[in-house]
């Protein structure tokens, strides 16, 4: 009885032990009793009634994401292209994703592929290549209003890929090469137009500095000429001061009337005109010759 008794101790200790479980870190157990939904574990340890309760789904809360591959659409200009999606969602309620759908990521590819389908169909091509913004943002919206109930939300929906036909990607890769070749010519006549600008500016200021330059001689020319006239003159008011204080007689001025005289003749004038009083040239010599004496 002993031996009986320790082993079935031993049995339920065994069953309790593999009923023990622990749910990790943002992640819900959906529990069922008698294949009845019963409740939902959040993480932490629990226990699970033997032989009647059973975990039927474990539910992961984090983000995911899943890359669905190209689905064909048609423009409104009919035009077929290939566009890729990526869904980013997140389970929110773990009894309704368990219950809700089956195969819930089916189910949102399906759902993704048919909305974009009707997105892109009210839109022509050239729109749809510039509009991914507005793609993106409407089709978020669709999905995640559509898989609330199932206890899903899609936080984001982002297009991969648009891949236009192969006629249309020769058209716009010609058209990307014109822009880039009128872009280049616009760039380099406004490259040349400065340049000739700048040349132009560079000349402009040396005519400047050499006017300045011209001007800046030409005004201290002037000045020095003005000042050595201005010596000369000063120099003579000197002599003829120092030749007052000296008071002079007659044959000194006589003397000095011929030195003017010799100064007249060596110059280019063709005419002479001669003072009164040194027109006595015997009377001039004699007077000279007297002074040059007296000395």
């Amino acid at each position: 009885m002993i031996i009986a008794l320790l082993i079935l101790i031993a049995i339920l200790l065994i069953i309790a032990v593999v009923n023990i479980r622990v749910v990790p870190q943002a992640t819900q157990y959906v529990v069922e009793r008698l294949g009845v939904y019963f409740t939902t574990w959040e993480a932490g340890l629990h226990f699970k009634t033997p032989f009647v309760d059973r975990v039927a789904k474990r539910v992961s809360l984090k983000e995911q994401v899943v890359d669905f591959k190209p689905q064909p659409v048609i423009t409104r200009d009919n035009v077929t292209m290939q566009i890729d999606t990526v869904v980013f969602f997140q389970i929110t309620d773990a009894k309704l994703f368990t219950y809700g759908v089956e195969r819930p990521l089916a189910a949102i590819e399906n759902l993704c592929a048919t909305t974009l389908r009707n997105i892109i169909g009210e839109m022509e091509l050239d729109h749809t290549l510039t509009s991914r913004d507005v793609i993106n943002t409407k089709i978020t919206a669709i999905l995640d209003e559509a898989t609330d109930k199932w206890g899903i939300k899609v936080n984001r929906v982002e297009v991969k890929n648009i891949i236009p036909p192969a006629e249309i990607q020769d058209a716009m890769e010609k058209q990307m090469k014109a822009e880039r070749e009128r872009r280049e010519s616009v760039t380099r006549a406004e490259g040349e137009k400065r340049s000739a600008i700048l040349v132009a500016e560079g000349e402009k200021e040396s005519a400047i500095l050499r006017a300045d330059a011209v001007r800046e001689q030409r005004i201290r020319e002037a000045q020095g000429e003005a000042q050595a006239i201005m010596e000369v003159q000063k120099a003579l008011a000197d002599s003829i001061k120092l030749l007052n204080e000296a008071a002079p007689n007659d044959k000194v001025l006589a003397l000095k009337s011929l030195e003017a005289l010799q100064k007249v003749a060596d110059g280019k004038a063709t005419k002479l005109i001669i003072p009164s009083e040194i027109q006595n040239l015997t009377g001039l010599l004699a007077a000279a010759k007297e002074t040059v004496a007296d000395k």
